[in-house]
């Protein structure tokens, strides 16, 4: 029999945070692909639309009009998924859908808090690869500010900083924006991540990311092993050994710091230049606006007792796996067993790493 070879032969692969397991199956990258195509939009935005909902001094759906903003700008959402003030789930409400009081089989909290947009700027035309270091600074300026108002509420136990690029992503405006979702409750994916962090901090008395991070930075110093694809002084970015999505990454601190709210200005201009780094070779692996779901990781809230074990990381998941027209679905096996990849970490990472630190559209 042949040796194990982690480019041809099935493995599994551990996630230590969400204590998962991942299916590589790097042999079915080589097979025909007749499946559903995404249709990648051709048109041209202009740098201001006057029926965008988020473009300076429109007006919204609900008639409120947005500021003259010149550069970041934050507002309520308007269709929250959550709101502040709202009554009590009971165990009387509860025996409306149940026909029983709350028991191990039928339970329901109530869910308070609010929802925030972040317009990452006034152009209508421009993703965040597309911003400059500078540009995208006030962007992580915009996160720190509203993590910090937020955290600020005693009623909210966990704020969520994310964006979802790309219609493909559910994206409803194409306007570049992110969002902000300050909940009563920590949600079960970063519980989850806390659990992992507490019980590593227990085992090992070390962060689990911090001790990733080393391991990441001796793992280089060898191609074959080598999932970094550029770091600065703060922050590595990295391809997950663990990796679900084809091109998934994580933006890790390399320092031990819990949230947005701790990072030094010179930490802040180590992120936005990392994600601009990242999302230009994004762009450039098929030369088209890549699309993908990106949230921080970090402290539940500025002042939350678990904040001390946390470690800020910012996760990428795109769907895109050959082209700008073929994306990776989890579904059958994956819905129903556990998640499976057919390109391995090292290999993705090694495609990223190769690309341009330009973007694509400069060039033209």
């Amino acid at each position: 029999m042949s040796e194990f070879s982690f480019t041809d032969h099935s493995h599994r692969r551990f996630n230590p945070l969400t204590q998962s397991w991942v299916l590589c199956s790097p042999h079915r990258a080589k097979r025909p692909w007749l499946g559903q195509t995404e249709e990648q939009s051709t048109e041209t935005r202009p740098s201001y639309d006057p029926k965008c909902y988020l473009c300076p001094g429109n007006t919204r759906a609900t008639g409120t009009r947005n500021e003259q903003y010149t550069s970041t700008y934050v507002f309520t959402n308007d269709y929250a998924a959550v709101h502040e003030n709202q009554p009590m789930c009971t165990n009387t409400d509860i025996e409306q859908v149940t026909r029983s009081s709350s028991n191990d089989l039928f339970r329901v909290e109530s869910v308070c808090g609010t929802c925030k947009v972040v317009c990452f700027s006034p152009r209508h035309d421009l993703t965040l690869p597309e911003l400059s270091v500078e540009e995208i600074i006030k962007v992580v300026c915009a996160w720190q500010q509203v993590y910090a108002d937020l955290s600020r509420n005693p009623e909210i136990k966990y704020v969520q900083l994310f964006e979802n690029k790309g219609a493909v992503m559910g994206c409803s405006n194409p306007h570049p924006h992110g969002q902000a979702w300050a909940l009563s409750h920590v949600p079960s994916e970063p519980a989850q991540e806390i659990s992992s962090f507490r019980a590593y901090q227990k085992k090992h008395n070390a962060c689990i990311l911090c001790t990733y991070v080393e391991a990441e930075l001796v793992n280089s110093k060898t191609e074959s092993t080598n999932r970094i694809i550029v770091q600065n002084e703060s922050f590595m970015v990295v391809v997950p050994f663990w990796a679900t999505w084809p091109f998934e990454t994580m933006i890790v601190a390399k320092s031990h710091v819990s949230s947005i709210s701790e990072m030094s200005d010179a930490m802040t201009r180590d992120l936005a230049s990392a994600i601009r780094e990242l999302t230009i070779r994004y762009d450039n692996l098929f030369e088209c606006s890549f699309p993908y779901s990106m949230g921080l990781h970090q402290a539940p809230t500025a002042t939350h007792e678990d904040g001390v074990c946390c470690h800020l990381h910012l996760h990428f998941y795109p769907p895109l796996l050959r082209s700008k027209e073929v994306r990776k679905f989890l579904v059958g096996f994956e819905m129903m067993a556990e998640p499976q990849r057919d390109l391995t970490a090292e290999q993705a990472a090694s495609r990223l790493r190769a690309l341009s630190s330009v973007h694509y559209k400069s060039k033209v």
